[in-house]
């Protein structure tokens, strides 16, 4: 797990950093359990006035930064589609492996004992509600 201040995040403004901090999020993973479900996010661009679909967008960057050893990955993981734990937790782990390669070169790609360890954390990990997604306590009986 991967503490960062929100700057870290990619494509985050210093604009809304000032306006999570208002609300006592100044990390990522303060981002994250903030932004886990549909109706936080709603409340939370409610009164930072930051979109809930950016909201989301961060909150899955953040997500990402929770799996252990990830992160210089991140940015071949999205550049190869894979911005998000529903992607990794779907993805084969040796086609994966075999993408990182291609794009980084043998040398400098991960093992691929560790993708399958990405993959495996991707699926344990995976909490963000996504638009429109029941719960269990919202499914019809």
């Amino acid at each position: 797990m991967s503490i960062k201040t929100l700057e870290y995040l990619p494509g985050i403004s210093s604009d809304d950093c000032r306006r999570l901090r208002t609300q006592g999020i100044g990390q990522t993973n303060r981002l994250l359990h903030a932004a886990t479900l549909e109706t936080d996010r709603d409340r939370l661009s409610r009164r930072t006035g930051i979109s809930a679909v950016r909201l989301l967008e961060f909150a899955r960057q953040c997500a990402m930064l929770e799996i252990s050893s990830m992160e210089p990955h991140l940015a071949q993981l999205h550049r190869l589609g894979y911005t998000g734990l529903k992607q990794m937790k779907s993805a084969d782990p040796a086609t994966l492996h075999a993408a990182l390669i291609e794009v980084v070169g043998l040398n400098r790609a991960p093992s691929r004992s560790q993708v399958e360890y990405w993959i495996s954390q991707a699926r344990y990990q995976d909490c963000l509600e996504e638009p429109g997604q029941l719960t269990a306590s919202q499914t019809p009986s």
